[in-house]
């Protein structure tokens, strides 16, 4: 399957697939349970993870393929790609506290 931005030209499908899998692998795999521990049912749990899913697809799809603009990719400075390192890692760190936190209050 060719993948097209908006203006027709091809974009490389692998981020897009990449990140739609990891979409789909964290909120199957912790979207119910999540749910299930704050008290909703478990159809309601899987239809809001499955919400969950096509939203964070919609939005990797229209930023990773619908926007893209391949003409412009270059080399990222080190300064820019330490600074996204650091505030995945931070973002990260704060979404493993969220997870956890139906598990700590009794």
């Amino acid at each position: 399957m060719k993948l097209t931005n908006r203006h027709g030209t091809p974009v490389d499908p692998v981020p897009f697939l990449v990140v739609s899998s990891f979409a789909f692998l964290v909120s199957f795999s912790y979207g119910p349970i999540y749910l299930l521990a704050l008290g909703l049912s478990l159809p309601i749990a899987v239809v809001v993870s499955t919400l969950l899913f096509v939203c964070a697809t919609a939005a990797a799809y229209h930023q990773m393929v619908l926007t893209t603009r391949p003409e412009l990719r270059g080399e990222i400075p080190p300064e820019r790609r330490l600074r996204r390192l650091v505030y995945a890692a931070a973002v990260l760190l704060a979404l493993l506290a969220l997870l956890s936190l139906p598990f700590l209050v009794p």
